[in-house]
C-alpha cells in the first residue's frame, strides 16, 4: 500500500528538541530515503480553480489552514497503517514537537 504523509511543525518546537533526538531523526530520514521513499520539503502552494471548466483561476497561498505550517510531504509503502505509523514516528516534525498525517493513498485508476 502507498500513504501521503504530510509533516506539520515550527522551528521553534525544533530547537527545543534535544539536538542527539533532531541528528538521529534526520537520519532516520536518510534510511527512509535510501529505501526509495520520496521525500519533499514543502514550498509555497498556490490554489487551483476552473468552475465548470470556465477559465482558471490561480490563487497564492495555502487553501488548508492548521496550527502548524506544513514542513513536508512524503510517498512511503508499508504494508499496513500500523507500519506505515512506524515508519514515520522516529521523523523529525513527529519527535520535534511537530506531527505527522498518514494517508492511505486509494488508486484513482479504478
Amino acid at each position: 500500500m502507498k500513504f501521503v504523509t504530510i509533516g506539520y511543525g515550527e522551528r521553534e518546537g525544533y530547537d527545543r528538541t534535544d539536538a542527539a533526538v533532531r541528528e538521529e531523526a534526520h537520519a532516520h530520514d536518510e534510511r527512509l530515503r535510501a529505501a526509495g521513499v520520496e521525500m519533499g520539503v514543502a514550498g509555497t502552494p498556490v490554489q487551483v480553480r476552473n468552475p465548470g471548466n470556465t477559465g482558471t483561476i490561480v490563487e497564492e497561498g495555502a487553501f488548508l489552514q492548521s496550527m502548524l505550517p506544513v514542513a513536508g510531504f512524503a510517498i512511503i509503502e508499508a504494508e499496513s497503517m500500523d507500519e506505515a505509523v512506524e515508519l514515520v514516528a522516529k521523523t523529525p516534525c513527529a519527535v520535534a514537537h511537530g506531527v505527522v498525517e498518514v494517508w492511505p493513498l486509494r488508486s484513482a485508476q479504478g
